[in-house]
């Protein structure tokens, strides 16, 4: 893969590191079906880097973004959210953190059926204790939605349920954001509107993201990329 440039100033230049993996490893299944599936990883995306890792189906970028969003522990590294080690945090603690930390955006939104798209923002603000007098239209505005607040995501096309999701993930201004292909479900116009609305919020409000996908069209929009292969992580 040719190296890609987006810029001739390094966007990352005076800021602190939102999300750092140093030399972290990880092994599923058991016996003979053990597979190390992330292999001395590491990876630096700084406060606003729109970062993106792409390789082959099985290569390990699920699991990283389980490891980054403390969803899932690695048997040896370190993983640091705007530096604090989560390796050795309690599972209350990384618990903790997802709420207020970590911002998740999926292929389809991942929406609550029964929630309008207003709602779908007050019920993520509840649940990591923020505001009581939280108004959920100002982030709405800022993805094109304020105009669907009272929709449900049946009554939303794909690229709006996307932009509610995406709304939804910086709810409690995280540090870090994770993105599971999140133009799977779109066409190539839409997915240029998502792609591009993601990174200028994360460069905008200073999060460090990191967006797996497989449609290389969109790397141009990032900041830095990075090919995962076997479990290993280099970047282009």
């Amino acid at each position: 893969m040719s190296q890609l440039t987006t810029s001739t100033v390094d966007p990352t230049a005076g800021r602190s590191t939102g999300l750092s993996l140093r030399d972290v490893s990880l092994e599923l299944g058991g016996g003979e079906q053990r597979v190390r599936v992330l292999d001395h990883v590491n990876l630096q995306v700084a406060s606003g880097e729109f970062a993106a890792v792409v390789g082959p189906s099985g290569s390990g970028k699920s699991s990283l973004l389980a490891v980054a969003g403390a969803l899932s522990l690695p048997d040896s590294g370190s993983v640091k959210l705007r530096g604090r080690e989560l390796t050795t945090a309690t599972a209350r603690q990384r618990s903790s953190y997802r709420l207020k930390e970590v911002g998740f955006v999926f292929q389809s939104g991942n929406l609550i059926p029964s929630l309008n798209a207003a709602d779908q923002l007050r019920m993520v603000n509840r649940l990591a204790k923020g505001p009581r007098n939280f108004d959920p239209m100002p982030l709405l505005e800022a993805v094109g939605m304020e105009h669907r607040a009272k929709h449900r995501p049946g009554q939303l096309s794909g690229g709006e349920r996307q932009r509610v999701g995406i709304a939804r993930a910086m709810v409690s201004r995280p540090a870090v954001m994770l993105l599971d292909e999140p133009t799977a479900a779109l066409d190539s116009t839409r997915s240029l509107e998502v792609v591009s609305l993601l990174a200028a919020r994360s460069r905008e409000m200073g999060i460090a993201t990191v967006m797996v996908t497989h449609d290389r069209e969109m790397l141009a929009l990032c900041d830095s990329v990075y090919e995962m292969n076997d479990g290993k992580l280099s970047a282009q």
